[in-house]
């Protein structure tokens, strides 16, 4: 059963950074595209950022530019490096596959932004 463990959130001052985690579990993290998504008190899920197999990082636009996605095939690990943080940023952050069919999902990691 693929797990997500998702971790390195917190409180932060608007401009301030931060860099989450996500341990995937199984080969499906070899075998897949990755993402973060996130969502917002309220509102839907949406997706964030992608880092493929191989090929192009994607990213929302709004994050074009402040984010930056990464993955070590070794630690089976992902990462979202955030910077210059806005309070719309605050949400639950999620990893998982890209996309994310039927997998179910970690508990998240809370970012919250504010001063």
């Amino acid at each position: 059963q693929v797990q997500f463990v998702e971790s390195g959130g917190g409180l932060v001052q608007p401009g301030g950074s931060l860099r989450l985690s996500c341990k995937a579990s199984g080969s499906i993290f070899r075998n897949n595209a990755m993402g973060w998504y996130r969502q917002a008190p309220g509102k839907e899920r949406e997706w964030v950022a992608t880092i493929p197999r191989f090929g192009d990082l994607a990213y929302l636009h709004t994050m074009k530019g402040r984010f930056i996605i990464s993955r070590d095939f070794d630690k089976s690990t992902i990462y979202l490096q955030m910077n210059s943080l806005k309070p719309e940023d605050t949400a639950l952050y999620y990893c998982n596959t890209v996309p994310y069919g039927s997998n179910a999902w970690g508990r998240g990691t809370q970012v919250t932004v504010s001063s």
